[in-house]
């Protein structure tokens, strides 16, 4: 008898634990709800750290970087670790720049790791160049020092870094950042901005080599192409629509709504075809601004309606009771993922289109490449 009963305990513990458990069960879907369709788990990241060399032959550099930011962006969307979505942080240095200051090796830490989209495109778009020195092994050493890197063996940890002079110049050897990148497990990937051969003769692929990346090279000069879809316009009146579901609340509210809607100016300054991948990557759930929208934040487990500060609601809902506010928060929950869902819809589509055209977006490609072929080897698979 008491075999039977451990036999039974284990079942119902199983029964419990699985994902596919029967919704009609409810008891069992409040204890284990099932799996969402987008999950964002907490402690999972892939973290990239862009170093970018802004001195001024680098014009064309930077302007693949802005264009091609938001196709990065969706691709690494789509990535999975054991079928669970993980997160995505993006950091951001610049050097040799004259504008730097020269005793701290010309290089500026411009963004630490963030998730906030709307924040790493607007610090994208402020870089501009100047001369300077480029001190590669400086620049590495400086991000694996200063950025919180974390310790877990599941999280994918990246340095692209890219330019056009010899590697091994200035006072930090990049050999010895190289094996300080490999004992924090962060695979450093150079990006040469010129001939390959040149590249690898200034020691960009020697550095890739002792940093377990990879080395590219690529025309830095080369304009970005887009590519117009016949799902563009339809995308894009979903982004407006997208845009109205958001509610700012909080001392930041209004102003990341503003910065929301100048990272779309600047994305639509390059092509139609460029905003519409923003607007792709605003229906991932990679896109998150539980800081200022009331909407992501009661997505937050510790989020409490009684909270909240009243006062720095929209004036739709001051003076509003908590049910009512979470009425309001529901209706505009489900408003915004019936219009992501269509936007991921008709992407599908329009990734179908595109992958009949022709196009070679050097950066972005070298990016890729690299990345899902390091990724591969923690499990990860788009």
């Amino acid at each position: 008898m008491e075999t039977f009963k451990k036999t039974l305990g284990l079942v119902l513990i199983l029964m419990t634990l699985s994902c596919n458990a029967k919704e009609k069960n409810k008891n069992l879907a409040i204890a284990q709800p099932a799996i969402d369709t987008n999950p964002t788990p907490e402690k999972q990241f892939i973290k990239v750290a862009l170093l970018l060399d802004t001195s001024n032959s680098m014009d064309g550099l930077i302007d693949q970087a802005k264009a091609q930011l938001w196709e990065i962006v969706n691709e690494l969307s789509y990535a999975k670790c054991n079928e669970v979505k993980p997160n995505l942080e993006i950091a951001l240095y610049e050097y040799g720049n004259n504008n730097l200051n020269g005793q701290e090796g010309y290089i500026r830490k411009v963004l630490s790791f963030s998730n906030d989209l709307d924040e790493i495109s607007k610090q994208l778009f402020s870089l501009t160049t100047n001369g300077g020195e480029e001190y590669c092994g400086y620049v590495i050493n400086t991000s694996l020092e200063q950025l919180d890197w974390g310790s877990d063996a599941k999280d994918l940890k990246l340095i692209f870094i890219a330019g056009n002079e010899p590697f091994n110049q200035g006072s930090v050897s990049y050999e010895k950042a190289a094996e300080i990148a490999c004992g924090k497990e962060v695979t450093v990937n150079t990006i040469f901005c010129g001939d390959y051969n040149l590249g690898v003769s200034t020691f960009w692929k020697h550095g890739a080599d002792l940093g377990h990346g990879d080395y590219m090279a690529i025309n830095s000069d080369q304009a970005t192409v887009h590519v117009p879809s016949p799902y563009d316009d339809k995308i894009m009146e979903l982004n407006t629509r997208l845009n109205k579901t958001y509610v700012a609340y909080g001392t930041q509210g209004k102003q990341k709504m503003m910065l929301q809607a100048e990272q779309d100016s600047n994305a639509s300054d390059y092509s139609e075809a460029n905003a519409v991948s923003r607007t792709v990557s605003k229906s991932s759930h990679l896109y998150k601004n539980s800081s200022w929208d009331l909407i992501d934040a009661a997505e937050d487990k510790n989020f409490d309606i009684k909270k909240i500060n009243k006062d720095l609601l929209p004036e739709n809902l001051k003076g509003k009771s908590d049910a009512e506010i979470e009425s309001y928060i529901g209706k505009k929950k489900a408003e915004r993922e019936k219009i992501k869902e269509e936007i991921q819809g008709l992407n599908i589509k329009r990734q179908k289109f595109l992958s009949t055209q022709k196009t070679d977006n050097q950066l972005e490609n070298a990016m890729l490449n690299a990345l899902k072929s390091q990724a591969k080897k923690k499990n990860y698979n788009w």
